[in-house]
C-alpha cells in the first residue's frame, strides 16, 4: 500500500507539471490570449475538466506557471554557482554569467516574461508572486555579495548593491535575449562582470566558456 501511494503522488505531480509546461509553451507562442483552458488541455493531452482537479481554474494555473518559470531561471543560475571552486568571487561570477547565457538568456524566455508582465499589472496575486521570485533572486545575489567580505560594508549596503547589480543583469538579459545577433561570443557576460565588479569595487574573474 505504501508503494502505491508514493506512485500516485509522483503521477499527480508529473501531470500537474505537464499542465504548467503546456501553459508556458502557449504563453510563449501567443501570449495570454493563446493560453485558454482548452488549448492548455490539448497541448498537455488531457481533457479540460482535468485542469480543475489540479488547479482552482485558469488563473491558478497561470500563477503556478509564472512561479515555475521564475524559480526555474534562478535555479539554473544557483546550480551554475555551486558547480566550481568554492571561492566567493568565482561563485558570484558563475552566477552572473549563467544569467547572461542560454538557457536563461533565451528569446522564448523573454517572450514569456513579457507575456507575464501583462498579467502582473492590476493583479495582486501575480504581483505577490513577482515580488517573491524577485526577492528570491535578489537574496541569492545579496548573499554572494556579502560573502565577498568587503571592508566597511554592512547589510544595508549589501542589499543596495544587490538591487543595483540585479538591475544591470536584468537589462543585459533583456537586450541579449531580444537582439542576440548584436552581441558576439561572451561579450555580454564580460560586460556584466565588469559592471557588477565596478559597483562592488572588486575584480570578478571570467569563467571559462566550458564551465557551467
Amino acid at each position: 500500500m505504501g508503494e502505491r501511494r508514493s506512485y500516485r503522488r509522483e503521477s499527480e505531480e508529473s501531470r500537474r507539471e505537464a499542465l504548467v509546461l503546456a501553459a508556458l509553451e502557449l504563453l510563449a507562442e501567443g501570449g495570454p490570449a493563446a493560453a485558454t483552458v482548452r488549448s492548455i488541455a490539448d497541448r498537455a493531452g488531457v481533457t479540460p475538466g482535468l485542469i480543475r482537479h489540479y488547479f482552482a481554474g485558469k488563473d491558478d494555473l497561470t500563477r503556478a506557471a509564472y512561479r515555475h518559470f521564475m524559480d526555474g531561471m534562478t535555479a539554473i543560475s544557483v546550480a551554475a554557482m555551486t558547480a566550481g571552486p568554492d571561492d566567493a568571487r568565482a561563485r558570484l561570477s558563475r552566477f552572473i554569467v549563467s544569467s547572461l547565457r542560454p538557457p536563461v538568456m533565451d528569446a522564448l524566455r523573454l517572450s514569456l516574461w513579457s507575456a507575464f508582465l501583462q498579467l502582473i499589472r492590476g493583479n495582486p496575486e501575480m504581483r505577490a508572486i513577482h515580488r517573491q521570485t524577485y526577492h528570491g533572486y535578489r537574496d541569492v545575489l545579496e548573499a554572494l555579495i556579502a560573502a565577498l567580505d568587503r571592508p566597511g560594508t554592512d547589510a544595508t549596503r549589501c542589499r543596495a548593491d544587490a538591487i543595483a547589480c540585479n538591475g544591470v543583469i536584468d537589462g543585459l538579459w533583456m537586450e541579449g535575449a531580444a537582439l542576440p545577433e548584436d552581441f558576439s561570443g561572451d561579450q555580454l557576460e564580460q560586460i556584466g562582470l565588469r559592471a557588477v565588479g565596478a559597483i562592488l569595487g572588486v575584480e570578478l574573474p571570467i569563467p571559462e566558456r566550458n564551465q557551467p
